[in-house]
């Protein structure tokens, strides 16, 4: 078990840092985590329940000193979508699966950190992140305009509630859309001239204060409605076996988006602030988290961006900043969660309309669209896997081209034919440098990647292109393997090909630059001792 090795060490100079970010993130989360509930389908205390309990268990685990584990919209939404489909309408079976959701995770998770499986949020790129929060936010405006409008939403996925939209704009609530509109200007102004301050609570106080001077719910306007009061209910869910069996995709798709968004979050503070961040660690603290949440009534939960970005630019120096957070909306839940009653349906989708604003990320496009038209490509595949397919088959679609991505450049490892620089022993890519020329009979041939049975067919063909291009009697061929971490038996058998493809044509295969591993392999593979043995460079081959 990890040692909370921060707090030992702590600096009580941090402590009114922590302090302020700890207040100043309670005042984010609490409408946030409400908005979220809504996402979920759940009821509002279902939010803060997840909340406060996955802030008193995070910090505990963590290696991040700024990520704010919480209710997130994307897994919310993925969670309103994918459960209402099993849940057939009853909200007490609905409630029951979320949380078995948040218990899924928490297992997938704690196994995760306990085989050290850290490394698999890298199996998720990026460019793909960068399409499916797009598409998220898509998805997420579609399922709250309905609620800034003043009517009820449509049922579906993106394009049918987008629809429904379109036939029923003309039943507009004026007071409703007016209220939500203000809302949604007042947050957006204030994410950009009040940075990291809580706009959002003045919002939510703003709009309270408003249903009951102008009586809202007698003009129309449709309020959040009881909130309970006090703690949270612990136990385990009613739940079968089949139903958890019809859970696991759905918990596996949540720990997915956890796991990397998580890291992704980690990976950036821990860079910006110049300390170490571990990511099988902080499996561990999102399996905590989310085992608290199941247990409480919640439901799964995720280190959030936003929300971390608050955390950080409100002065949090160590999580104490997420634990004082938590303990000030258990402060609320308990004491003045009844306030929140008369919260307006319109303001609350106005809050979440606001963050969906940081999921679109048109900077990260432009780069993108500027790096790689490739890569710009992958990421609109992913955005409208996620508005076609939904968010649950988003995931898999975003996790099926990241490994496709992998596999592609795997599959195509980087080759050159390699030139003599000057009248050096220095060999190098031809082309690179004006004085970097063929060696007379001598055809040098280098390999960027592993040698594996995926992709022997490609670098062979590599192989025979270039040597192709030679119009000079070649009598030596060299392959340079410094570069070759590693090779499996098809690796070893193109090599074993090579050479009697070559001698058949009258030129002799050498080896260089291979490292202790390639070289038993090759000898395992049938190769001579003699021949596998290292040259360190393309001229000591030839020397030899």
């Amino acid at each position: 078990m990890p040692r909370i090795d921060w707090l030992w060490s702590y600096d009580r100079r941090f402590l009114r840092g922590d302090l302020v970010a700890g207040i100043t993130l309670a005042a984010y989360l609490l409408p946030s985590a409400i908005a979220d509930a809504s996402l979920a389908g759940l009821p509002a205390e279902a939010g803060l329940y997840a909340c406060l309990l996955g802030g008193m268990a995070y910090w505990a685990f963590c290696s991040s000193r700024h990520t704010v584990v919480s209710a997130t919209s994307a897994i919310s939404l993925l969670v309103g979508v994918s459960i209402g489909e099993l849940a057939g309408g009853d909200a007490r079976r609905f409630a029951d699966l979320a949380m078995g959701a948040a218990l899924i995770v928490a297992a997938l998770a704690i196994l995760a950190w306990a085989v050290k499986a850290g490394a698999i949020v890298n199996f998720v790129s990026e460019t793909v992140l960068v399409g499916f929060k797009c598409g998220i936010a898509g998805v997420l405006a579609s399922t709250q305009i309905p609620k800034l409008l003043g009517f009820p939403g449509g049922e579906g996925g993106f394009f049918p509630r987008a629809a429904h939209i379109v036939e029923h704009i003309g039943e507009t609530h004026a007071v409703s859309i007016a209220l939500g509109l203000i809302a949604l200007a007042a947050l957006l102004l204030g994410k950009r001239l009040l940075p990291g301050r809580p706009v959002a609570l003045f919002v939510v106080a703003g709009g309270i204060v408003a249903t009951s001077v102008f009586d809202l719910e007698a003009l129309g306007v449709r309020v959040l409605g009881t909130v309970p009061q006090g703690l949270p209910p612990f136990g385990l869910p009613s739940l079968s076996l089949a139903d958890l069996d019809g859970l696991f995709p759905i918990a596996m798709a949540c720990f997915l988006l956890a796991a990397v968004e998580t890291s992704a979050i980690g990976r950036m503070f821990a860079l910006k602030h110049g300390y170490r961040f571990d990511p099988n660690r902080e499996l561990l603290a999102i399996g905590s988290a989310n085992l608290l949440s199941g247990l409480g009534h919640g439901f799964p939960i995720s280190g959030g961006l936003s929300q971390s970005l608050v955390n950080e630019s409100a002065g949090a120096k160590t999580p104490i900043s997420g634990l004082i957070s938590a303990l000030i909306i258990l402060a609320v839940t308990v004491l003045f969660s009844g306030a929140l009653s008369d919260l307006p349906q319109p303001v609350l989708a106005a809050i979440v309309l606001a963050a969906v604003t940081g999921l679109v990320n048109v900077e990260a496009l432009s780069r993108l669209w500027r790096f790689s038209r490739a890569e710009f490509s992958i990421a609109v595949v992913a955005f409208f896997g996620v508005l076609a397919q939904g968010i649950l088959r988003g995931v898999v679609i975003g996790a099926a081209l990241s490994l496709l991505m992998l596999l592609r450049r795997a599959s195509t490892p980087s080759t050159a034919e390699l030139g003599r620089v000057g009248s050096s022993d220095l060999f190098a890519t031809l082309g690179d440098g004006p004085n970097h020329a063929r060696a007379s009979g001598v055809f040098a041939f280098r390999v960027n990647g592993s040698l594996l049975y995926f992709n022997v067919d490609y670098v062979r063909d590599r192989f025979f292109e270039l040597l192709a291009t030679r119009t000079d009697s070649v009598t030596t061929a060299v392959v340079f393997l410094r570069a070759v971490p590693l090779l499996d038996l098809a690796g070893a058998d193109l090599l074993i090909e090579l050479r009697h493809a070559l001698r058949a044509r009258g030129i002799e295969l050498r080896l260089a630059g291979a490292n202790g591993a390639v070289r038993t392999a090759l000898v395992r593979a049938g190769l001579e001792e003699a021949f596998v043995r290292a040259y360190p460079s393309v001229a000591d081959a030839l020397r030899a």
